[in-house]
């Protein structure tokens, strides 16, 4: 953890004591979010932003079951390597949705490829999983 330590340090992170009950209601809410990302006959859009939506989830409550906490959504995402030791190439695909969301939220601009969706729904199963498995820790 030495790196989200170092995050501290350069002040992309805050250092702030684990919460079970906030834990809890993130894991409630990217849950449900993932859930209705895949209900049939969704929208792209819809499912997008709500695998988004959960995917965050899932890392901020992976992020705070260390004890940390940061305003950035980059930030939360990028730390998923050490959290949750998700690949280079999953963060990245993370990273690329993020960027999507960006422009959809900043600009209005969203174009969807169905492609980035499977994958960004994919990524967030995993999440949910390793997630899940910090519970028990």
């Amino acid at each position: 953890m030495d790196v989200l330590e170092n995050l501290v340090k350069i002040r992309k992170l805050k250092k702030e004591p684990f919460n079970a009950a906030e834990f809890n209601g993130m894991m409630r809410l990217a849950n449900s979010r993932l859930k209705d990302a895949l209900i049939p006959g969704l929208s792209e859009d819809s499912q997008f932003l709500l695998a988004y939506g959960a995917a965050h989830g899932f890392a901020l409550a992976a992020l705070r079951k260390y004890g940390y906490r940061s305003e950035s959504r980059y930030i939360v995402f990028q730390c998923l390597q050490h959290t949750l030791g998700l690949s280079k190439y999953k963060w990245r695909v993370l990273d690329k949705c993020h960027n999507v969301r960006n422009l959809a939220e900043y600009e209005g601009h969203l174009d969807i490829d169905s492609q980035l969706l499977k994958e960004l729904i994919e990524i967030t199963k995993d999440l949910q999983r390793l997630t899940q498995s910090l519970r028990k820790n």
